[in-house]
C-alpha cells in the first residue's frame, strides 16, 4: 500500500530571473511591467522538473512517504523531457509505473519571470488524455492541476469510484483551471475531499466572490468548508495561514486556526504553496492535528522560498523535524 498518490500534470520550468522591469499597479491588481517592443536581459536562467503533482510526489518522499504519481508526459519529435521527468522522480525515491506517455505532444514547458523574489509563471498545459490507471491501494490521494479539458475524460469518476471502493482519503489543492471551475460544477469530488487548500485569491474566485466585498476569512473557510470539506486551509502570503477543521480530535464542534508563516530568507517563491500543502499533508498522514500539521506547512514552505526552484529546498523528514522544533514558538491559534 501507497501512503500517497499524486495526480495532476508535471512540468519543464524554465526560470528567468529579470531586473529590467517594473510593478505597475491598477487598483488592487500588479502588473509586471517589461518594456515592449526590447530585447529584455536577464540573468542565468535553470530548467527544472517541476508541476504541483511532481512538486508534491517529491516532497511527500523526502518527508519519508511511500509515494507514487500518476501523470503525462509527452515524446513528440523525440521530446527528451519525458525521460528527464521520469528520471528525476525515480531518482527521489517515486514510484513511476502510473506515468502515461504520448508519442503526438510534448512534455508541458512552463516559462517562470523572476523579480524581485516573485514569480510570473507563463503557462501552457497539453491536452492529455486523462484516464486514471488501475492504482494500488494507497492511504492518501493528492489531486491537483491538470489542463482544461480535463473535465471532458472520465478520469475524475474514475478517481471518484476509487476512493469509494477503496477508502482512500483525499487531499485536494485544484490548479488554475480547477479554481476557474469553480465550486458548484465539483459538488462531486468536493464531498470526497478530507483536505483541500488554495490560497486567498483562489478561494475567492472558488467561491464566486469577485467583485463583492472581501469575505472574512471564517466566511471564506467556512464557505469551503459547507461543500462537505472536512478540513481547509487558506494561505495568505505573509500573513500566514488559517484552516478549519470540521472533525478535530478529541474536541466538540468545529475549530478555525491561524499560524504565522515561519522565518525565511526569500530567494523566490515558486513552490510555496505546493510545499505548505505537501508539509501539511504529510503532517496528517504521520498522525498530526490539523494545527500540527499547518506547522509542517510552514516549515517546508519557507525553506522552498529559500531556493530557486520549487523542489530545490523541500525538507526531508529530519529537516522537518529541526525546522518544526526551532520555530517552537509559532504555534497555530484557534480564533
Amino acid at each position: 500500500m501507497f501512503d500517497l498518490i499524486s495526480i495532476g500534470d508535471t512540468v519543464i520550468d524554465t526560470y528567468l530571473p529579470i531586473d529590467d522591469a517594473k510593478i505597475i499597479r491598477d487598483g488592487e491588481t500588479e502588473y509586471l511591467g517589461l518594456k515592449y517592443g526590447f530585447k529584455i536581459p536577464v540573468s542565468e536562467g535553470a530548467s527544472l522538473v517541476a508541476g504541483n503533482a511532481a512538486n508534491n510526489a517529491v516532497g511527500a518522499s523526502r518527508l519519508g512517504l511511500k509515494t507514487a504519481i500518476y501523470t503525462n508526459v509527452g515524446n513528440k519529435d523525440d521530446d527528451q523531457d519525458d525521460d528527464r521527468i521520469k528520471a528525476k522522480l525515480k531518482k527521489e525515491g517515486v514510484d513511476i509505473r502510473y506515468i502515461a506517455e504520448t508519442d503526438d505532444l510534448p512534455s508541458n514547458h512552463n516559462i517562470v519571470l523572476t523579480y524581485k523574489g516573485e514569480r510570473t509563471i507563463l503557462v501552457h498545459h497539453q491536452p492529455f488524455k486523462f484516464e486514471l490507471p488501475d492504482l494500488e491501494n494507497s492511504k492518501w490521494i493528492y489531486l491537483t492541476s491538470m489542463a482544461p479539458n480535463y473535465i471532458d475524460t472520465p478520469v475524475i469518476n474514475q478517481l471518484i469510484n476509487y476512493i469509494e471502493r477503496t477508502g482512500a482519503k483525499l487531499a485536494y489543492q485544484p490548479g488554475t483551471f480547477q479554481v476557474k471551475l469553480a465550486a458548484k460544477k465539483q459538488g462531486r469530488i468536493l464531498s470526497k475531499t478530507g483536505f483541500f487548500i488554495v490560497n486567498v485569491e483562489e478561494a475567492i474566485h472558488f467561491l464566486g466572490h469577485e467583485g463583492k466585498s472581501p469575505a472574512p476569512i471564517k466566511k471564506l473557510l467556512s464557505g469551503i468548508a459547507d461543500t462537505g470539506v472536512q478540513k481547509v486551509v487558506i494561505t495568505d502570503g505573509n500573513k500566514g495561514s488559517f484552516g478549519f477543521d470540521a472533525t478535530p480530535v478529541g474536541r466538540q464542534g468545529e475549530n478555525y486556526y491561524k499560524l504565522d508563516c515561519f522565518p525565511a530568507k526569500l530567494v523566490e517563491m515558486t513552490g510555496a504553496g505546493d510545499a505548505y500543502a505537501t508539509g501539511v499533508i504529510a503532517g496528517l498522514i504521520h498522525g498530526e492535528p490539523l494545527e500540527e500539521a499547518m506547522r509542517w506547512g510552514a516549515a517546508n514552505s519557507a525553506a522552498v522560498v529559500e531556493q530557486v526552484g520549487s523542489q530545490t529546498g523541500l525538507l526531508t523528514l529530519e529537516q522537518m523535524k529541526e525546522s518544526l522544533k526551532k520555530n517552537r514558538n509559532i504555534i497555530a491559534k484557534e480564533f
